[in-house]
Parts: C-alpha cells; structure tokens; sequence
C-alpha cells in the first residue's frame, strides 16, 4: 500500500474519506500549490490530527528530455553556420527539437532564392522604368518571380 501520494483534484470531506479508505498506510498526500490553496484549514488540521500530512509541489510533470548542455551544444552549432537538419542528424535530435531549443533567429522554410542585391536591382530596374518582362529576359528571373520580388 502507498505511504504517499499526489493527488490533482480538490480535497472534500467525501474526496478525503474515499483517500482515507483506499489508502490505509497513508501518511502524506502532495497537491500542487493551486490546489493547496484552496483547501479548507479545516481539513489540514483534521488530516494533521490522523497523522496525514498535506504537501504543496513546486514542480510536477514531465522532466526535461534534453538539458543545458544539449542547448548549448545547438547554440554553439547554429552559430558556425551548421545547418538545422544537419545538427539534427549529427546530434540525433528531432528536427523540430532543434529549432525548439536554438533560441536563434533562424527561421524555418525554405531559404531565399535571390539575395537582397538582387532584389534591390530588380527594384531599382523598375523604379527606372524598365519593363518586368525586360528584367525578367536580363536577370534570368521567372516574370512570375520578379513580380513577386517587387511586391517585397
């Protein structure tokens, strides 16, 4: 039988006397502090005067998969200029845990196709003037794609 144990559902007299019945041994029940706070000092103390005692957890749930050291490790990765999907090869991590513990300004998607200089040429070209079907036969751009670059 259990000397403790958690509970996440508030304490009433039925809830305590079901606790009571089911757990003859009991000695000490855990309840996160939400749930603490709201039961009735009444209860506390009959419970205190049963020898059962009634404990707030800071911290309960899951525990962390990856640590500090992982983070760092991705950080220090990310910043030499290794790609997502390669740390998340080498390291055996998940692609979307990678991203999630990158705290980078790395975005997810595709990259650009054209640097910025060659959107602002295609804006300057325009903005000069020239038609986009000419930029387009020039630059050896899709027209489709230099209409998109101008809307950037």
């Amino acid at each position: 039988m259990a000397n403790e144990i958690y509970v996440n559902k508030p304490l009433s007299f039925s809830r305590i006397m079901e606790l009571l019945d089911q757990y003859p041994d009991l000695k000490k029940i855990s309840c996160p502090p939400s749930l603490y706070s709201r039961i009735s000092p009444k209860y506390l103390e009959a419970l205190n005067e049963l020898g059962v005692t009634v404990v707030s957890v800071e911290k309960k749930g899951r525990p962390k998969k990856y640590n500090e050291n992982d983070t760092q490790r991705i950080q220090h990765l990310i910043k030499t200029g290794t790609s997502p999907r390669e740390i998340s090869e080498t390291i055996g991590i998940p692609l979307k845990t990678v991203y999630y513990l990158k705290d980078s300004p790395l975005k997810r998607g595709r990259k650009m196709k054209y640097n910025t200089q060659k959107v602002k040429k295609v804006k300057n070209l325009y903005t000069d003037g020239v038609p986009a079907k000419d930029i387009s036969r020039d630059l050896k751009i899709p027209l489709r794609t230099v209409y998109s670059l101008l809307k950037r």
